[in-house]
């Protein structure tokens, strides 16, 4: 089955576009729940899961771009600073 969802909208004054993709027929089902259960339809459902899903994994990729700046400016932790870290973290002595 074919589906028509609308983009997520970033800053309000983009307009909204029209989508196609495949689902499952169980994941088309738990949408239109969860939308009933919302009183919401199931593109306001949609919407939020995509924004939701490129929120984690843009801030993702920004972590690793800035672990990558770090890496090339040469920005490591000593041994002693993972030690000590690995220790806090573990409660090792």
């Amino acid at each position: 089955m074919q589906y028509n969802i609308l983009q997520y909208n970033f800053y309000k004054t983009m307009s909204k576009e029209n989508i196609t993709f495949r689902i499952d027929s169980d994941r088309k089902a738990a949408l239109d729940a969860i939308a009933a259960g919302i009183n919401r339809d199931r593109s306001y459902v949609l919407n939020e899961a995509v924004a939701a899903y490129l929120d984690m994994y843009q801030w993702q990729i920004e972590e690793i771009q800035k672990g990558i700046t770090e890496a090339d400016a040469g920005d490591f932790a000593s041994d002693e600073e993972v030690k000590a870290t690995f220790a806090r973290l573990t409660n090792a002595d």
